[in-house]
């Protein structure tokens, strides 16, 4: 991750839990599981800092609302698509400089609490 530097702000949406299809087994396919959605988002905040004004910085409440909207409205055979989506709809943010989006599938693996994916991008 990179250094957060002067100007910028960290944003952190901590264990987003979401239902969705996700996976290629039939049973995966047919029936909606919970995943958890982490996001780290770093972005230019001088002017939100200088005015205290909401439209001047990024909105951490519609960007979740977007997430929410996107994972719960749609199918996904691999996690990785899925970060990947999310991943594109944070960065697709003009003030955004960096994003990393872990995905977690609780109980994909038989003896393990879950399986996660995490990518990053940057500007």
């Amino acid at each position: 991750m990179p250094r957060l530097e002067p100007g910028l702000a960290r944003i952190r949406v901590k264990d987003l839990r979401l239902r969705t299809y996700i996976g290629i087994n039939e049973d995966e396919i047919l029936n909606k599981q919970d995943v958890l959605i982490n996001l780290t988002v770093l972005y230019k905040a001088v002017d939100a800092v200088r005015d205290n004004d909401i439209d001047t910085a990024l909105n951490y409440r519609t960007l979740t609302k977007a997430v929410i909207a996107h994972v719960e409205s749609n199918r996904f055979s691999l996690l990785e698509r899925m970060t990947q989506e999310i991943l594109d709809l944070v960065m697709s943010r003009p003030s955004v400089e960096y994003a990393e989006v872990e995905v977690d599938k609780p109980h994909a693996l038989r003896f393990a609490e879950s399986v996660s994916i995490t990518l990053a991008g940057s500007r």
